[in-house]
C-alpha cells in the first residue's frame, strides 16, 4: 500500500516564505561563522603546529560558539523586551553599535583590562602577555574571577528582582510566587535589602581578603545598577533632547551594562577550554552574532506578545544565573549546568505559553 501526501500550493508557499524569512536572520551569522572558524583553523595551524593544531582550534572555536549561544537565550529575550519600547533610531543604534561593543568590547577589551588591572600593567603589556604568555594570562583572569562574578551576580539579581517585584506587573506565570514578590515590591527598597542579605551570606562563607574583595565588587555591582537605572529614568524621561527621549540613550546604556553582565560568565568559562584570547574572541563573537539575530527576530515578529510567559522564563533564568555566579565563589559550577538551567526555564515558559494560547486564544 502506498500513501501520497498532497500539499496545496498555498501551504507550500507559506512554508517556503517562513523558511526564507527565518534564514534571513541567520544569513550574516552563518557567514561570520564560516570566516571565524576558518580563521580559528589558521591560528591553530600557525600557533599549535600543523593540521592537528588547526583542527583542535577549529573544534574549540565551535564549542565556544555553541556555549555562548546556549547561555544567551535569556539575554536575547530580555534585549527584545527592552528594544520593543525603544524608538526605531535607538533600536538600530543598539543593534549596530551595541553588537560592536558586545563582540570587541566584552570579548577582547574586557579580558585585557582585567589582566591590566590585576597585574598592574599597561594594556599594551596585557596584549603581550595574552599573545606570548597565555598560561600567565589565564592565571590572572582566574585570579580576578571572584570580583567579576560578585559584580555580575549582584547586577543580574537586581535585574531579575526588579522585574518580579514590579507592582505594575499583572501577568504571572508561577502565580503564587510572583504575586508574593509583587507584594514585596510595595515595600520601599525591599529588593535592595534582599540582595544585600544574600551578598552578606555568601561573603561570610569566605575567608581573609576574599571577603573584602567580594563585598566591594558586589557593592559596586549594586551601585552600578542603581546608577544606570536612575540615569536611564532621567535621560529617557526628563531630557528635552528628542534623541534620548522615550526609550533612547538611557535604555541603550542599561542594555549595554546588562549585556556585559551576561558576558562575564561566558568569558570566564571560555578560559576553561583555552587560554588563547583570539580564539575566545572568535568563538564568543560568533555566539554574540547569533544572539543579535535572535533579538532582531523576536522584535520584528512580535514573538514576546505571542508567547505570554516567555519573558518570565528569561528572568527566572537570569535569577538562576545570578545565584550560580554567587555559588561559584565557593565551589566551581560546570557551564553545562548554567546552560541547562537557563534553557530549561525558557523551554518550560514556552510550553506554558503554548498551553495558554490553546485554552484561551483558540
Amino acid at each position: 500500500m502506498s500513501w501520497t501526501l498532497y500539499i496545496s500550493d498555498g501551504d507550500l508557499k507559506k512554508a517556503q516564505a517562513l523558511h526564507s524569512s527565518g534564514m534571513r536572520y541567520l544569513r550574516w551569522p552563518m557567514v561570520f561563522t564560516g570566516v571565524g572558524l576558518l580563521l580559528a583553523f589558521v591560528i591553530g595551524w600557525q600557533m599549535a603546529g600543523g593540521l592537528e593544531g588547526g583542527l583542535q582550534f577549529l573544534l574549540i572555536g565551535t564549542v565556544l560558539a555553541i556555549l555562548e549561544i546556549s547561555l544567551s537565550f535569556d539575554n536575547a529575550i530580555v534585549n527584545a523586551s527592552k528594544l520593543e519600547r525603544m524608538t526605531p533610531v535607538w533600536q538600530k543604534r543598539f543593534l549596530t553599535w551595541g553588537i560592536l561593543i558586545a563582540v570587541f568590547g566584552m570579548r577582547i577589551i574586557f579580558p585585557l583590562m582585567v589582566v591590566s588591572i590585576a597585574a598592574h600593567v599597561s594594556p599594551f603589556t596585557a596584549v603581550h602577555i595574552a599573545v606570548a604568555k597565555p598560561e600567565l594570562y589565564a592565571e590572572l583572569i582566574h585570579h580576578a574571577h571572584l570580583p567579576i562574578v560578585a559584580f555580575g551576580g549582584t547586577f543580574l539579581m537586581m535585574v531579575a528582582l526588579s522585574y518580579f517585584m514590579d507592582q505594575e506587573k499583572d501577568v504571572h506565570w508561577i502565580h503564587t510566587l510572583e504575586h508574593y514578590m509583587c507584594n514585596c515590591g510595595s515595600v520601599r527598597g525591599f529588593q535592595i535589602g534582599a540582595v544585600v542579605l544574600i551578598v552578606a551570606g555568601f561573603g561570610l562563607a569566605l575567608e581573609g581578603q576574599d571577603i573584602k574583595r567580594f563585598i566591594f565588587a558586589s557593592g559596586f555591582g549594586l551601585a552600578t545598577f542603581i546608577l544606570v537605572e536612575k540615569l536611564g529614568e532621567y535621560l529617557d524621561g526628563k531630557s528635552a533632547t528628542k534623541a534620548v527621549a522615550s526609550g533612547g540613550l538611557g535604555a541603550f546604556l542599561y542594555l549595554e551594562v546588562l549585556d556585559a553582565s551576561f558576558s562575564f560568565d561566558g568569558v570566564i568559562g571560555a578560559f576553561a577550554l583555552t587560554q588563547n584570547l583570539f580564539l575566545i574572541a572568535i568563538g564568543l563573537g560568533i555566539g554574540a552574532l547569533y544572539v543579535r539575530s535572535m533579538t532582531i527576530m523576536l522584535v520584528e515578529r512580535k514573538t514576546l506578545a505571542e508567547f505570554r510567559y516567555l519573558e518570565h522564563g528569561a528572568f527566572y533564568s537570569i535569577l538562576a544565573l545570578s545565584i550560580i555566579m554567587f555559588t561559584q565563589v565557593l565551589v566551581p559550577v560546570p557551564e553545562y549546568i548554567t546552560g541547562t538551567l537557563g534553557a530549561g526555564f525558557i523551554l518550560l515558559s514556552l510550553l506554558a505559553s503554548l498551553r495558554y494560547r490553546k485554552h484561551h486564544m483558540g
